[in-house]
């Protein structure tokens, strides 16, 4: 089967999370994706989370590079830059995560590669942007949602300070990337040109923070951490029940008068504080206090039951071992087994949406340091020695 992206060559020249992610995703819809990495010591999340494996990776890059190949290239030699740039005349898109002004120093920024392939889209993840005055700062994942504003709106009230504890700013970074990269693409159909592409950590944190923004150019106030709760609507939280949380969603006035109806509490209805969201968002620690009292006489499972059969969103807060066990996890393929050549079966998170005619498949696992470098130099019709060549003549530092 001919997958979406089949025939589209991608450069993988980023490490860690947010180039990597978007790199797989490519690899996921039919990309070859070449992983270009530094010899001897490859992509960094290679010894990244303090445990190793058979192969002496992490899980964490198992994680993030399925359906790429590896080639070793030493961007700072001249036999190496010669073997990149030869790469570069055959890719369709090029991901690289450096910081603003790296890529310039080793010869593979876009002005220059843009000469070797006018047609290239070159997707650079920094950050903080490659203009502006933060953007020489190192970023990372915890910088940028702490700078955007994130963590001042994550956690409980008055408690000290929380992060999202899913990476968002990187893999929101990688989406946005692989947005702009293929909008890029199906632009280049037109004009046959490609262009650069510019994204950042920061600006990612920013514009995932959409109701938190809204509060505050809606109201002046500046948006306070809420724990579970929603800045739009309630409740829509977290609740203690006999036996431990759940959580809730009765955004609307219909579902709030069902959730009255199936907790026997119809006199909540007229109460004039909760008659209205406004009014319940204004009362929501009062409100939330009133549902617990009655919450308390049973156990999750069965509020949970009794709400969703009235038609209440409802579920029970799970860890990530009863989520990946979830009945509904497996039946929507979320937990996959992969072969790799050194690790034997290993689990992988399947893909997150689903195509009904082209599906994704995995091709490749995540790859061994350099395994494909002499498959890749044939590809390319250079000798087998043209990155051994002149090893020891390194590129003046500029």
């Amino acid at each position: 089967m001919t997958l979406p992206l089949s025939g589209i060559r991608v450069l993988d020249v980023s490490q860690v999370m947010a180039g990597p992610f978007c790199c797989m995703m490519l690899g996921d819809m039919g990309a070859d994706v070449i992983k270009v990495e530094p010899p001897g010591a490859g992509d960094q999340t290679r010894k990244a989370m303090g445990f190793r494996l058979k192969s002496d990776d992490s899980p964490g890059f198992l994680a993030l590079n399925r359906n790429k190949r590896s080639i070793e290239i030493d961007l700072k030699s001249e036999a190496g830059l010669a073997v990149f740039h030869s790469l570069v005349r055959t890719a369709d898109i090029l991901i690289e995560n450096n910081r603003p002004g790296v890529t310039a120093r080793l010869g593979i920024d876009y002005p220059t590669l843009r000469e070797i392939n006018p047609a290239l889209i070159y997707g650079s993840i920094s950050g903080f942007g490659q203009t502006g005055p933060w953007s020489q700062r190192p970023g990372f994942d915890l910088i940028a949602q702490a700078m955007s504003g994130v963590i001042s709106a994550t956690g409980l009230p008055g408690a000290d300070p929380v992060k999202c504890g899913v990476s968002i700013a990187d893999l929101g970074s990688g989406l946005f990337t692989l947005y702009g990269v293929l909008s890029a693409y199906i632009e280049r159909q037109r004009t046959g040109l490609g262009q650069h592409v510019d994204a950042s950590l920061f600006e990612t944190a920013l514009a995932l923070s959409i109701w938190e923004v809204t509060e505050f150019w809606g109201t002046g106030r500046v948006p306070q951490p809420l724990g579970t709760a929603n800045r739009m609507s309630a409740p829509y939280q977290a609740v203690r029940a006999a036996d431990g949380h759940f959580v809730l969603g009765a955004a609307n006035q219909k579902l709030w008068t069902a959730l009255c109806g199936v907790i026997g509490r119809p006199e909540l209805i007229e109460d004039p504080r909760f008659a209205d969201n406004p009014g319940r968002l204004r009362h929501r620690l009062e409100l939330i206090e009133t549902l617990e009292k009655t919450f308390a006489a049973r156990p999750a499972a069965e509020w949970i039951e009794m709400l969703l059969a009235a038609g209440i969103p409802a579920g029970p807060v799970n860890d990530f071992a009863q989520a990946l066990a979830a009945d509904h996890t497996r039946a929507r393929n979320m937990v996959m087994e992969i072969d790799h050549p050194a690790e034997g079966r290993i689990n992988a998170l399947g893909f997150p949406v689903k195509l009904s005619r082209t599906p994704q498949a995995v091709r490749h696992p995540p790859p061994l340091l350099g395994e494909h470098t002499q498959e890749i130099l044939r590809e390319l019709g250079l000798p087998p020695d043209a990155l051994e060549a002149r090893r020891d003549e390194r590129l003046p530092a500029s």
